[in-house]
Order: structure tokens, then C-alpha cells, then sequence
């Protein structure tokens, strides 16, 4: 019972580890699509959009599924390091900005 629930335990551990950063929110852009975790496109609409995003000064407001986005200058720092697209058929994410930060997160 005891290796059970050590092997329950580990499992459990590396699946949370490993989907942690999934919904982080502080982003580096990229130049090159081949380095990007996501891949972005950014919509004038924001019923096309998966996720609603307030862009925040402080990164301490950044948290995670909130879609509160901090942009960081240094890729070590990001949780997501991202490329904006033209196409909407190559994005990962489809994005809507918002001035609002009580607009922001994921639309269902």
C-alpha cells in the first residue's frame, strides 16, 4: 500500500511539474517561430478570441490563467516565450487585447 501511494505520489508531482508553466503569464517575444512555445495571432475581435489579455507594467500582477501578460526583455525570465503570426491558421492561441484588466482570461 505503501509503494502505492509513493508511485501515486512521483506520478502526480511530474504531471503538475510539467504542466505548471502552461498557463503562465510572463512572455518574451521572439523573432523566430521555431523558438516559440506559442505561436500568437492577435484578433480585432475579441468573441474570435481563446484568451482575453491585459497588458501589465508590473510583473507581480502576472499570475497564472489570468491573462494579465507581462512582457519580460529576457527570455530566461518568461514562462512563455511567444511569436505573433499574420495567420490565424498557424496560431497555437488567438488573442484579443483588452483595456480592461477585469476583462482578461480565458474565454470558455
Amino acid at each position: 500500500m505503501k509503494k502505492l501511494f509513493i508511485a501515486v505520489l512521483f506520478v502526480s508531482a511530474y504531471f503538475l511539474l510539467n504542466t505548471a508553466g502552461v498557463f503562465a503569464q510572463v512572455v518574451y517575444i521572439t523573432k523566430y517561430k521555431s523558438e516559440a512555445d506559442k505561436v500568437i495571432y492577435v484578433s480585432r475581435y475579441k468573441s474570435d478570441a481563446n484568451l482575453v489579455v491585459y497588458e501589465t507594467k508590473y510583473k507581480s500582477e502576472a499570475a497564472p490563467m489570468s491573462g494579465v501578460w507581462y512582457y519580460t526583455k529576457y527570455k530566461s525570465e518568461a514562462d512563455w516565450t511567444i511569436y505573433f503570426t499574420e495567420y490565424k491558421s498557424e496560431a497555437d492561441i488567438v488573442v484579443y487585447y483588452t483595456k480592461y484588466k477585469s476583462e482578461a482570461g480565458w474565454n470558455n
